[in-house]
């Protein structure tokens, strides 16, 4: 692979991982209801940021340098999700009440709140042999952050 193509596929990383991270954490929320509790939330803001950091890789110079913000956005995101998993697990206190007020829309507040369902930080919502979605996000935006500087590494190392 020559040097501009592991660049090439740094940005691509780069852009792709967040956005399929946050589609498919729509796909789930929208689709499945497995609405976001506050440590979710807190695992998408960097991801939000990759995505206009992986943006700016393919506009402007120097590209290597967003591409690289994008990737530590990314691995910041799955540091949330190593920490979330950690409160879901048991393994150690999370820092909020982390419960979060979804739906309503009805225009009487009171049943809006008396109808909503609670969303506890606590306790996974899903999970496919034992990993629940925040784990899922430590481990792809771990992998993927760590890819993305790997490559970069590579292009500046010849």
């Amino acid at each position: 692979m020559s040097l501009s193509q592991h660049a090439r596929l740094a940005r691509v990383l780069a852009l792709a991982t967040p956005a399929l991270l946050l589609g498919g954490a729509y796909v789930s929320q929208y689709g499945f209801g497995l609405y976001p509790c506050e440590m979710c939330w807190w695992q998408r803001w960097p991801h939000f940021a990759a995505i206009g950091l992986a943006l700016l890789a393919y506009t402007i110079a120097p590209r290597q340098l967003w591409t690289g913000f994008a990737a530590i956005a990314i691995l910041i995101s799955g540091g949330i999700g190593l920490f979330h998993a950690g409160v879901e697990y048991g393994w150690w206190q999370g820092v909020t009440s982390c419960a979060v007020v979804t739906g309503g829309g009805s225009g009487n507040a009171l049943d809006d709140i008396m109808n909503t369902p609670l969303v506890r930080c606590d306790e996974p919502a899903w999970t496919l042999f034992g990993i629940s979605l925040a784990g899922y996000n430590f481990l792809i935006s771990t992998a993927a952050g760590l890819a993305i500087l790997v490559l970069l590494g590579k292009d500046r190392s010849v």
